[in-house]
């Protein structure tokens, strides 16, 4: 059972010389990660003061060496993806039960875990290994097994087990993203609708029951949502500062380095959570319109080389990759315009943080992958090559 997990799928495609692989790398999602990279730099040189330290400096340090992770995955073989890919799984889910037993404790949640070297955070690495093991899963099966009753249990274990550990960190809006990003592999694997409207229903009538298992500072967060004025000094501050900031950037904005929220230190966590709102005060309307545009051509890159791929695994991949970038940008600005209540989600590749960006990149390396190798026909574990 276990040689069948990992052994190489059968395949189909050319082996592919370097020159090829460095033809075929998706350059202009690599032009395109570098300049969101390049606006997140000149946003959190701004919040501190026009200084490098202690944001932008650090940040660059690690999009630099994350860019060169991102680049090697992608002249990697499609396949040892799919092989090792229930495995990385395992792994993470691991790493979660090792946070649960020993780990780090900081702002009231305990998510890393310290390796010596470095603090790690599963949950970032478990999104990834989410999207892996879902996509392995799906590619296994064929098109009349996907809905059969007795193959839904296991992608839903996949999904409900590190939700759940995540959530006792507390981590929301991390198990809202996997969840989210589960739920959209599912459905472009072929899952039926009508599957879909009963687990809605299911949830709707579950709301009361998850709302009492809850901490009290996140149903404080979505009370002060539904009615911020209600506590203006405390648990509404920062979303009612984030409006503010909001509101006075206008169609242009107040200037790089003239935002006035944000360089009087009116708006709270400027450099992560609250990114957006900074870039909105200093570029208006038209700079927040110009970023989205970036991400949106970024995520429409994913799905171009998802429908370009021969294999179902680099699909779903790449659907998945796309789906969190797409829940943790819409989440993060509905946040802070207050359409949401705030749950902790970075914007990708702007917000400062480590474990998020790698996570974002190490997810575009898989990208890159499948569009090096998307005339690679990789076969099912039970079928032949032609899948």
């Amino acid at each position: 059972m276990m040689t069948t997990l990992f052994q190489a799928p059968p395949s189909e495609g050319p082996n592919l010389r370097f020159g090829t692989k460095l033809l075929q790398v998706n350059w202009l999602l690599v032009i395109l990660v570098g300049a969101l990279a390049f606006i997140g730099w000149l946003v959190l040189y701004s919040a501190a003061d026009a200084n490098l330290e202690p944001w932008a400096g650090r940040q660059m340090y690690r999009f630099g060496f994350g860019l060169a992770v991102m680049l090697a995955m992608g002249f990697v073989d499609v396949r040892f993806y799919l092989r090792w890919s229930y495995l990385a799984f395992l792994v993470a889910v691991v790493l979660l039960i090792a946070v649960e037993l020993a780990g780090l404790t900081g702002m009231g949640a305990t998510r890393w875990l310290d390796l010596g070297v470095v603090n790690v955070q599963p949950s970032e690495l478990m999104k990834l290994a989410l999207i892996l093991a879902l996509a392995r899963y799906f590619h296994d099966l064929d098109d009349k097994e996907v809905n059969r009753f007795m193959m839904l249990p296991v992608p839903l274990v996949m999904m409900g087990l590190p939700t759940l550990l995540v959530l006792k960190q507390p981590d929301l809006g991390t198990a809202v993203l996997m969840v989210a990003v589960g739920t959209v592999i599912l459905f472009v694997a072929g899952l039926a609708l009508w599957k879909f409207l009963v687990a809605g229903l299911l949830v709707a009538a579950a709301a009361p029951i998850a709302w009492t298992m809850l901490h009290e500072y996140q149903q404080r967060r979505v009370l002060t949502f539904l009615d911020p004025e209600s506590d203006p000094l405390g648990a509404g501050y920062h979303i009612l500062q984030s409006k503010i900031a909001l509101g006075a950037g206008g169609l242009f904005g107040r200037g790089f380095l003239q935002g006035s929220q944000s360089q009087l230190n009116f708006l709270p966590e400027k450099q992560t959570d609250f990114v957006f709102t900074m870039l909105a005060e200093e570029a208006g309307l038209m700079g927040c319109i110009f970023v989205l545009t970036l991400f949106a051509l970024v995520i429409a890159v994913c799905y171009v080389v998802a429908l370009r791929s021969e294999n179902q695994f680099g699909r779903l991949v790449c659907v998945g990759v796309a789906a969190m970038l797409f829940v943790h940008v819409f989440i993060n600005v509905a946040m802070v315009m207050g359409l949401v209540p705030v749950v902790g989600v970075p914007l990708p590749l702007i917000s400062y943080g480590g474990s998020s960006m790698l996570t974002v990149q190490l997810g575009l390396g898989l990208v890159l992958s499948v569009s090096v190798y998307r005339d690679m026909r990789i076969g099912s574990a039970s079928s032949g090559p032609s899948r």
